[in-house]
């Protein structure tokens, strides 16, 4: 697990994008390759492209489910993507953002 709350998968494993791009990354504090395109509307969106890598958007797409499946929002729905969005927002520019009062993790056999 690493810090930010996720696998950073195997050593050594280059996590690239199409573009070639690099950005100070807000997660892991180094330069690593960025998003090709912002992944959300708005402000928050460009600061995202601006400041996340693509390694730690992968780890915002597992958190981001974990918070449709345990909040059951529908991502389509208004409500929804403001819950996503303050996720979001705390997930990479907050303190991290906090599980569902109840999630209990899955148990390893």
């Amino acid at each position: 697990m690493s810090m930010c709350g996720g696998p950073t998968g195997p050593p050594n494993q280059e996590v690239t994008n199409k573009s070639g791009r690099k950005v100070f990354c807000v997660k892991f504090q180094k330069d690593l390759p960025g998003l090709d395109a912002a992944p959300w509307p708005g402000e928050i969106g460009q600061r995202v492209y601006e400041n996340v890598s693509v390694q730690a958007w992968k780890l915002w797409e597992d958190r981001q489910k974990m918070i449709l499946n345990e909040y059951r929002v529908m991502p389509w729905q208004k409500e929804g993507q403001e819950v996503i969005r303050t996720h979001m927002e705390d997930f990479f520019f907050g303190a991290g953002s906090a599980l569902p009062p109840d999630f209990v993790p899955v148990q390893s056999k």
